[in-house]
């Protein structure tokens, strides 16, 4: 109970988790959750093979023994499903291309390992629960994202993340109500991350975050099989997480509003480039100027790249920034990210290498973004357009906003889209997975509802 008398809203989660069903989802949030899963293990699969950092998860957890309950993608072998979903996780952020919700941050990297770790170790989890599941930790992430009083200090991903991939495993486990509140509260101990670790430079940490929120979940739920109780005013209490990470600022009435009818996993987007989510819309300002005006590298004298508060997290130092040192911070690095496009005229998982930065002409490019500061870039929820100015050599200044963008709510992705990144995604594995096999997973998921053990969709894929 809180100050008020009144229950924790940690209460009203649990009863709308509890009762989530196939049956009571819009076809659009259905969408989404299958979306989801399929381009998480697309990523997941990818990061096997490109992200050099993941290896050492992998490599950690097949050096811990137990049983071989669920499977580690892209690498081969089994773990227990805790360890399982620590390297899956690592893996399906570790490329920065895995889904986000309109307002910033990843919920699907968190939920996804978790989901089907679980779903492995338990058996007989049909298509629809598994939909189901994935769609109430959407949901509640979306809430808890747009509701709270974020100030760039935590986090989100890893904050909210954790809530929401113990939600959807507690789906999973067909928990009720009062085990969900338990599931929640434990994994409440590992709510943490904060921002430094998006703004920082030279760790890898930044990639693999989702690895530790997906092992805490998929913990959490099996503690509160187990009989261990959650936390008493979880998040109102007097040191819950509202008062204590936010300040107390929060929206009650908008994190309830059509709580257990409308499902906001419908919101996700999913990204066409491998980068921050931030960096998308001066990719495509930059990338349309190039292809409209008929430009190649050689003509450009200048790029002036227009930035508020996060971005300038992105620019500064610029030196540094112009020429990132490891490939997580590329992604992260505004100047690196433009130039790379301005170059290539494009830019694919792939396109991320130890040689990519060492490329004198991107680094040529890197050398001419110059940001300009402006507060009214400035990201207050929804994520800003970008202003893009190229100077060319022959005196020419040709601006573009990147509105619009591939993967936006404006242009989304398609199945189809999804489908061609998914098959792209999943021959990069580090363990090559065969072609049929890659177009059997991605029907599969396709009519996921009709699946009466998700076990199969896993053995496609390992």
């Amino acid at each position: 109970m809180t100050g008020s008398l009144r229950p924790d809203i940690c209460v009203d989660f649990a009863r709308a988790i509890a009762e989530t069903r196939y049956e009571k989802l819009s076809l659009e949030a259905i969408d989404a959750a299958k979306k989801s899963i399929l381009d998480t293990l697309g990523v997941t699969l990818a990061a096997s093979g490109l992200e050099p950092s993941v290896g050492a998860f992998v490599e950690v957890v097949s050096e811990c023994e137990g049983k071989p309950e669920s499977a580690v993608f892209g690498l081969g072998g089994r773990a227990p499903a805790p360890l399982a979903a620590l390297a899956n996780g690592a893996m399906a952020h570790g490329l920065d291309f895995d889904d986000q919700t309109p307002w910033g941050a990843h919920s699907a990297s968190s939920i996804v390992p978790a989901v089907l770790a679980l779903a492995e170790r338990k058996g007989g989890i049909s298509g629809k629960r598994l939909i189901a599941a994935v769609a109430a930790g959407q949901d509640l992430f979306v809430r808890l994202r747009c509701n709270v009083g974020w100030t760039q200090d935590w986090n989100m991903s890893t904050m909210a993340g954790v809530f929401s991939a113990a939600a959807s495993a507690s789906c999973v486990m067909d928990f009720g109500h009062e085990k969900v509140a338990h599931a929640l509260g434990i994994a409440g101990q590992q709510s943490s991350g904060t921002m430094q670790l998006i703004f920082g430079r030279g760790s890898n940490l930044r990639g693999v975050y989702a690895g530790f929120t997906a092992q805490a979940a998929v913990l959490a739920v099996l503690l509160a099989d187990k009989g261990i109780t959650g936390i008493d005013g979880l998040f109102e209490g007097k040191a819950g997480i509202f008062s204590t990470y936010f300040g107390g600022k929060y929206d009650r009435d908008a994190m309830l509003a059509g709580l257990g009818t409308r499902y906001l996993g419908e919101t996700t987007l999913y990204k066409a480039w491998p980068a921050v989510g931030n960096v998308h819309t001066y990719l495509h300002a930059t990338i349309s100027l190039m292809r409209e005006n008929g430009l190649v590298a050689d003509d450009i004298e200048q790029i002036r790249v227009w930035v508020g508060d996060f971005h300038q997290q992105m620019s500064y130092p610029l030196e540094e920034r112009r020429a990132p040192a490891t490939l997580v911070d590329a992604k992260f690095s505004l100047p690196f990210c433009v130039a790379l496009v301005a170059e290539r005229g494009h830019m694919r998982a792939s396109d991320f290498t130890p040689a990519t930065l060492q490329d004198v002409r991107i680094l040529a490019i890197a050398r001419k973004v110059v940001p300009v500061d402006d507060s009214s870039f400035d990201w207050t929820l929804k994520l800003p357009d970008a202003r893009v100015d190229i100077i060319t050599r022959d005196g020419r200044t040709l601006s573009r906003i990147g509105n619009d963008i591939p993967g936006s709510a404006e242009s989304p992705m398609t199945w189809d889209d999804l489908v061609a990144k998914f098959s792209d995604c999943a021959a990069a594995a580090a363990v090559p997975v065969p072609p049929d096999r890659i177009e059997q997973a991605h029907r599969a998921i396709r009519q996921l509802e009709a699946e009466n053990d998700v076990v199969r969709l896993v053995h496609l894929l390992t």
